[in-house]
């Protein structure tokens, strides 16, 4: 398989090497996709460097700061057009540890749709996260698992890798999330086609470099998107006549 790593990036000079050296040394047939966001302080430049050194790093530079979501969407679209076999969703930060990869990796070769790293499956863990964090990641999966009727353990994790044949059965384009619902929504899309999506345990580290981009406002802007997408999928099916009515 053809796999491509994706990593969207705005001001991760610090964290963007590390990340890098440990992604070629543990999934070296792996190539990478660099998504920069115009980063203020240089992180485009330094993944410009990272690749002239080395073929299979690439760094697709985009106008602005647009939001994770549209960073994927770019990645996807440009991985999809390159040939790639399967697509890789990591953090920059350091929070997704390149290692597990081949976790993700052996998923979809044993024919998962849609392999995700999840921190609350058995064998999944966070390190160095406060209590408050981990119950607003878990309360939010749990939330989103009963609205939006998914089996999804960890619904709102970024660390995943999709086959190609999942992505090319995904309208892209009509995907409008940015920001933390952005996860879900792409989750969602998945299941509604009656895919195959397979959890595996990983240990999520939180950051040791840079700033975080959650905010308070990000994580109540995907609770509001996915209870209108509940909501919205609840009423369609209420209001769906069946054939017998239809007659």
């Amino acid at each position: 398989m053809r796999v491509l790593t994706i990593i969207p990036t705005y001001n991760e000079l610090e964290s963007l090497p590390k990340t890098l050296g440990r992604l070629r040394a543990a999934v070296p047939e792996s190539d990478v996709l660099v998504v920069d966001d115009n980063s203020p302080d240089g992180t485009g430049q330094l993944a410009d460097e990272f690749a002239a050194a080395d073929s299979q790093v690439h760094v697709l530079h985009r106008k602005g700061k647009e939001g994770l979501g549209a960073a994927y969407i770019a990645g996807f679209k440009w991985g999809l057009a390159a040939g790639y076999d399967v697509l890789v969703e990591m953090d920059a930060d350091g929070s997704h540890k390149p290692e597990q990869l081949p976790l993700l990796l052996d998923a979809v070769k044993d024919g998962a749709d849609l392999a995700m790293g999840s921190r609350w499956v058995p064998g999944g863990s966070v390190v160095n996260w406060p209590l408050y964090r981990q119950a607003i990641s878990r309360i939010g999966s749990t939330y989103a698992r009963i609205m939006l009727g998914v089996k999804i353990k960890d619904v709102t994790g970024g660390y995943r890798a999709f086959r190609r044949s999942t992505l090319e059965a995904l309208n892209l384009d009509a995907v409008e999330s940015v920001g933390y619902g952005f996860q879900v929504d792409l989750a969602w899309r998945v299941a509604k086609l009656g895919l195959r999506i397979e959890e595996r345990p990983i240990t999520f580290v939180e950051r040791e470099l840079g700033a975080s981009k959650m905010s308070g406002n990000i994580v109540v802007e995907a609770m509001i998107n996915v209870t209108k997408w509940g909501l919205a999928a609840r009423w369609a099916k209420l209001t769906r006549k069946s054939p017998a009515a239809a007659k």
